[in-house]
């Protein structure tokens, strides 16, 4: 989990796409990361790659606007990263 940790770090503000365990794919900013989690800012381009257990709308209110929504991965669960 370290790894994945600091690869996320290196990754910070850029464009990733992420790959997890689960078989899910997302497409976003990187804006945070921490011990446990990384924090994926995802357009309504990246929603087409979500999976199926997410909504397909973000939440619409606050700093990142209607179109964006911050998405939180824990670092366990993630296989791969790309900048993109």
């Amino acid at each position: 989990m370290a790894e994945a940790y600091y690869n996320c770090l290196q990754c910070m503000n850029k464009k990733v796409r992420i790959l997890t365990r689960d078989g899910g794919v997302y497409e976003g900013t990187i804006v945070k990361v921490d011990r446990e989690n990384v924090y994926l800012k995802r357009s309504a381009k990246g929603r087409a790659y979500t999976s199926a257990f997410l909504p397909p709308y973000g939440y619409g209110y606050g700093p990142y606007g209607a179109n964006e929504e911050i998405l939180t991965l824990s670092l366990f669960t993630l296989l791969a990263i790309a900048l993109i």
